[in-house]
């Protein structure tokens, strides 16, 4: 079976030497990781060729991604990624409720300005969270954003204004759910590698929970306990698990002394064609799916028709259908291919918004939610495997870098997109709002086909390498 091919090349893998690995692993394991002995086909040990180097770091990447410590990591990686990108695919349902309580004297597009700036921000300091995590590990950018994290949850239970609300969610919150996510994605591909689609989709099962519990939580704690209380219900929720998080992540290499000397912010690996129309495409996926999380409660509310709650529990399970995506594409594409994988989910999710959303979307409630279980599905597989197709091009040592750069130039359409779509959804109603997304969704996967092509030697062909 064909492993994924990266830009960093790989020797391919010889059945002869890997059993000769695999009948001295022990030894060599005793021996320490500084000992690489490898057995002759006399008995005797010799000093390994380049080649059985290369073969032995690769039959470490496939052995320790099955280790303990490994699913560990991921655990602490799950636990990061609740409370920070589960706040974030959350966020239309604080939109709405501020919109009714709050922030009544405002419009739509105001307050999606609040829900923008935060996830703009917690997406776009990835550009300077990742090259910190490559210099120095886990630990220093782990620790701040929690703390930062968690003061900011906890003063958002306090506020009454608008410029309250964008200090504590917008320029608080957002840096240090940067953080957190930059971590909690960035550890994964340390740890995984033959196995890292399926690995990124655990990890962002994290985001899926957090985008069904928080929902639920605040839709029966708003009218028990009132706004504030809810609110420093779900600090307390955060604040366990990103202690829990912050014993369990930890670095599986040293810093490189590239990563080390490279820039914060490099045009350089805009050089690189695949790299270039692999970020355009992201920033098409943002504007979609963000659009749709930030909207789609007041979409919801269009309709006289459709109970209060509806928007509750549109995200609510638009997250919990996200689970399967992040998981079952996760797993395939470690065998069919990362950006295969993710082009067919694309091309789903489009059919689905065609078929379902545009027609039937204020008419039918089952339709609704039938297109919102299917659409969290299609966009669920998008969250887990973009980083994976990062790591495809960049490797295990320069991830922040490239995680960072890409993240910094796509985020832009989180900071406008729920504004925009807010806007759209008042002036022009909400079928335009649906072709809007359908047509950012179609350039999307145009651009992200020709990074494709791109990766493969600027060929078309169907391969399991890319």
């Amino acid at each position: 079976m064909l492993r994924e091919r990266t830009l960093y090349s790989e020797p391919t893998f010889d059945s002869a030497l890997a059993m000769q690995l695999k009948c001295h692993r022990r030894l060599n394991r005793v021996r320490g990781p500084s000992a690489i002995i490898i057995a002759n086909a006399t008995g005797r040990n010799k000093r390994p060729t380049s080649k059985g180097v290369d073969l032995r770091a690769r039959w470490e990447n496939i052995s320790e991604s099955m280790t303990t410590a490994a699913w560990i990591v991921l655990a602490g990686s799950f636990l990061a990624l609740f409370p920070s990108f589960g706040l974030i695919v959350s966020i239309g349902t604080l939109q709405d409720y501020w919109q009714y309580h709050q922030l009544a004297g405002f419009s739509s597009r105001d307050i999606g300005w609040i829900s923008g700036v935060f996830t703009y921000l917690a997406l776009a300091l990835g550009i300077c969270c990742g090259p910190v995590f490559d210099r120095h590990g886990p630990r220093v950018v782990m620790l701040v954003g929690s703390i930062a994290y968690i003061v900011a949850i906890f003063l958002l239970a306090e506020c009454k204004l608008y410029w309250q609300f964008m200090l504590c969610l917008g320029l608080l919150a957002g840096p240090a759910a940067a953080a957190l996510t930059t971590v909690g994605l960035a550890v994964v591909s340390h740890w995984f590698k033959v196995k890292r689609g399926f690995a990124s989709g655990i990890a962002m099962v994290g985001n899926s929970f957090g985008g069904v519990v928080i929902p639920l939580v605040l839709r029966h704690c708003f009218p028990r306990y009132g706004y504030a209380w809810s609110i420093r219900i779900l600090g307390f929720v955060f604040t366990v698990c990103l202690i829990m998080s912050n014993f369990l992540v930890r670095s599986r290499f040293p810093p490189s002394p590239d990563a080390k000397k490279s820039k914060i912010f490099s045009l350089d690996l805009f050089g690189n064609g695949a790299f270039s129309f692999l970020t355009v495409s992201v920033l098409g996926i943002e504007v979609v799916l963000f659009g749709s999380l930030g909207i789609l409660p007041t979409y919801a509310g269009l309709s006289t028709d459709y109970p209060a709650a509806t928007g509750f529990y549109l995200i609510a399970v638009m997250n919990g259908s996200s689970c399967f995506g992040r998981i079952l594409p996760g797993f395939i594409s470690d065998y069919v291919g990362r950006f295969n994988t993710l082009l067919v989910m694309m091309v789903f999710t489009l059919v689905v918004m065609l078929a379902i959303w545009l027609p039937f979307g204020t008419s039918s409630l089952a339709a609704l939610y039938a297109f919102t279980a299917l659409f969290g599905f299609g966009t669920g597989s998008w969250m887990a495997m973009v980083p994976a197709t990062i790591a495809t091009l960049s490797g295990p040592h320069h991830f922040g870098q490239y995680f960072g750069t890409s993240y910094f130039v796509a985020s832009l359409a989180t900071l406008v997109c729920i504004p925009i779509s807010g806007e759209l959804i008042q002036s022009v109603g909400p079928k335009a709002l649906v072709g809007f997304m359908c047509a950012m969704l179609f350039v999307s996967i145009f651009t992200f086909a020709a990074s494709r092509w791109f990766l493969l030697g600027r060929v078309w062909k169907w391969s399991a390498i890319a």
